[in-house]
């Protein structure tokens, strides 16, 4: 056996620079790069090894370090899981920043793969700058936060330990139904020790992405299950973008005459005016989905987890005997809310059932009162973003002139306050993967670094960022990284004054306007705060004043913000279904008292299984 004589650090990053994917038929670096914030802990050890690989694993500088890990898992789940990027950062709080981003690749199980520096495994030095000392137990660090929003976590605390954990950290990184965050914590004085590593372990390595198909025995359950069905419904989840399968859901729903609705995740599965689509489904639904949803006497709920968004808090599926099918790679998610499992790919999964079902058809009185529905809604949808000459527009209308901005191919990213529901119920996606929103963790903060990985993963297109004020001061600096490395982003902040969309919950739970909405609106001058970080930036006065503006801003050369002031109050009341959020059983507001009757009343619709 012949070796090489390398540190850890420029192992690991040998490592990963021999890993291939296929993507189209195409073998194509797995990894496109890492985000590295240096410091003390990663700087001289892994820092020397990524100079020296620099030509085949690119280095990425970002402004920070959780930033960075969301601009990977928008990267990742705009490549459709198919490629990964890495992030580093020095011991400490750099580290500890990186958390939430952990979290988020965990919710949405998506690949995202952390090396954050550690303290030194010899502890000679200890405590060193930075370090927290666990009292009781010398072997943990911060890193140990990691554990449980990661889906495979190591310390390596011997050079060779990399032999056994890089695979294992691959084989998550691209498993289908273990998908999800690896955290590797690296010793500083380990990243620079050295052993003989064999040579054969950096040979390149092609991952080729497993579409397993379904149990025969499940297979047979679920296909009997539909062949009876009434009045079937078909929800999409992000599965079916991450296992290619849009097409082959959308010629399956026109053959079989089974109405779609959509996920967060899944919205753009099918495009809007597709025959059988019926809309966004749940929480932040349209009304002709949720309605089917509440008929329906058999549901086929296709790569999602079933969140409390999607299901109304388990009350949306009100029909007594209805039968919920889970076509899922996950046997996790597969098994919930007591439903008859079918794990598999998902697009496996539908040309199994497909061979399955032969000639079968949904009744036609139930296809036409689907489509019928659907009409309404969309009726409903031009209405809600239709121009207004209001003082202050709504996030609809707002939206809805981006929407008519957009060109079909273009991306709209957004993640937490109330535009996420908004684009949920009202963007109309024409086109595959122009849908891009995080409400797995609904993660402020994620709009400006997600839309700069939606761009490193789809250069060609054009991406537009909906981003509240909330969210914008809660993390804006990757404005500055889309300009360093020139990846244009065009970003609409909608200033409502602070949080609007809690300030809403609040209320309607009872509440007093409290702690969430700046007194006389926000203040904050963002187009000038903009154009600081290096963008181009206009204020725009009036939802016309946008109108004209969007052309011109999609035209822009470098990264663009245009901020428009927007009602705090107003969001659709069209559609939507209830979620369960506690009020107090005890209060001296009657208004909380009222809110939790409501409550209580509400909860009774509750359908608990699994």
């Amino acid at each position: 056996m012949t070796t090489i004589r390398l540190t850890m650090a420029q192992a690991l990053t040998r490592y990963l620079a021999a890993q291939t994917s296929e993507v189209d038929g195409c073998e194509v670096p797995l990894f496109v790069g890492i985000f590295a914030i240096f410091g003390h802990g990663n700087v001289a050890g892994l820092g020397e090894a990524l100079y020296e690989a620099r030509q085949r694993l690119p280095t990425l500088r970002a402004h920070n370090e959780q930033a960075m890990g969301l601009v990977a898992i928008a990267f990742a789940k705009a490549s459709r899981r198919r490629r990964v990027m890495a992030c580093t950062s020095s011991i400490g709080p750099g580290a500890t920043n990186m958390v939430t981003a952990a979290a988020v690749a965990h919710a949405n199980r998506l690949p995202l793969l952390l090396l954050p520096g550690d303290v030194f495994a010899s502890r000679r030095p200890d405590p060193v700058l930075q370090q927290v000392e666990a009292f009781g137990d010398p072997t943990i660090s911060v890193n140990d936060c990691f554990r449980p929003v990661s889906r495979w976590w190591d310390r390596i605390t011997r050079p060779e330990q990399i032999l056994e954990s890089l695979p294992q950290a691959l084989r998550v990184l691209t498993d289908p139904a273990d998908c999800g965050p690896v955290t590797l914590a690296l010793p500083q004085d380990v990243q620079t020790e050295a052993y003989d590593y064999p040579r054969a372990f950096f040979a390149p390595r092609c991952w080729r992405f497993r579409q397993p198909p379904p149990d025969p025995t499940q297979l047979a359950e679920a296909a009997a299950a539909l062949s009876r069905a009434r009045a079937p419904l078909i929800i999409a989840g992000g599965g079916v973008h991450y296992a290619m399968a849009c097409e082959t859901l959308a010629g399956f729903a026109a053959r079989h005459g089974v109405p779609v609705a959509e996920t967060q995740a899944g919205k753009g599965a099918i495009a809007w005016d597709h025959p059988c689509a019926v809309g966004a489904v749940g929480v932040t639904g349209a009304s002709a989905a949720n309605e089917l949803a509440a008929e329906a006497d058999l549901i086929l709920a296709i790569g999602t987890r079933l969140s409390d968004f999607t299901t109304a808090s388990r009350s949306l599926f009100r029909n007594p005997s209805v039968v919920l099918i889970q076509l899922n790679a996950a046997g996790f998610d597969a098994a919930k809310h007591g439903a008859l499992p079918l794990v598999a790919d998902a697009r496996a999964g539908l040309q199994a059932l497909e061979g399955a079902l032969t000639a079968w058809r949904a009744p036609a009185d139930w296809t036409a009162k689907a489509r019928e529905l659907a009409a309404k809604w969309n009726a409903m949808v031009a209405q809600a973003t239709a121009p207004s000459n209001a003082a202050l527009p709504s996030d609809a209308q707002v939206l809805g002139a981006v929407n008519r901005a957009a060109a079909p191919q273009d991306v709209v990213v957004c993640a937490a306050g109330g535009l996420p529901g908004e684009l949920h119920k009202l963007w109309r996606c024409r086109e595959t993967g122009a849908y891009h929103v995080e409400y797995g963790y609904s993660c402020m903060g994620y709009e400006i670094a997600g839309g700069l990985g939606v761009k490193l993963a789809m250069p060609e297109r054009e991406i537009w960022v909906l981003v509240g004020d909330g969210s914008y001061l809660m993390m804006n600096s990757e404005i500055a990284t889309s300009v360093m490395l020139d990846k244009k982003l065009k970003i609409v902040v909608l200033d409502n004054g602070g949080f609007g969309c809690i300030e809403r919950l609040q209320r309607s739970c009872g509440g007093a306007s409290f702690n969430n909405l700046f007194p006389g609106g926000s203040g904050v001058d963002f187009a000038s705060h903009a154009a600081s970080l290096g963008a181009n930036s206009r204020k725009v006065a009036s939802l016309a004043e946008l109108e004209a503006a969007l052309p011109e801003i999609r035209a822009e050369r470098r990264t663009t913000v245009v901020v428009i002031a927007t009602d705090p109050a107003s969001s659709t009341s069209a559609g939507g279904a209830w979620w369960e959020v506690a009020v107090p059983e005890v209060s001296e507001r009657a208004e909380v008292a009222a809110a939790r009757a409501a409550y209580d009343m509400a909860r009774t619709r509750q359908r608990v299984i699994g």
